[in-house]
């Protein structure tokens, strides 16, 4: 348990946006760490970091998906090429093994902040 405190207290947090900013169900890109990242709200008021890049057309682009659920599991799907992406895994649900970066992302005073690494 000590390691994971630790581990916690040693992490980088970077504001992105106020939680109200984002919209349930709508996605919003932000530059962290050098990393572009797909930050996301469900309508239950969950949080989910992803990598904004399309694995199979290269574009920055899921951040403009469309987000439901798949099986009960939160997705966002690709405008691109329409594939599926778990928000909590980041695996794509239509070809394995192929997945997108997931990050770290919390609630803190309102602000939403993710960790890139």
């Amino acid at each position: 348990m000590t390691a994971v405190r630790e581990a916690l207290e040693t992490t980088v947090w970077t504001p992105v946006c106020s939680y109200t900013d984002l919209l349930p169900e709508r996605g919003a890109c932000a530059l962290v760490g050098g990393h572009q990242i797909a930050v996301f709200r469900t309508f239950d008021g969950a949080l989910y970091a992803i990598g904004n890049r399309d694995p199979f057309s290269g574009a920055q682009v899921l951040s403009r998906g469309i987000v439901g659920t798949r099986s009960g599991e939160p997705i966002v799907v690709s405008p691109m090429h329409k594939q599926a992406f778990s928000l909590v895994t980041g695996a794509c649900l239509d070809e394995e093994p192929v997945v997108v970066p997931i990050y770290p992302v919390r609630l803190a005073g309102g602000a939403v902040e993710v960790s890139a690494g």
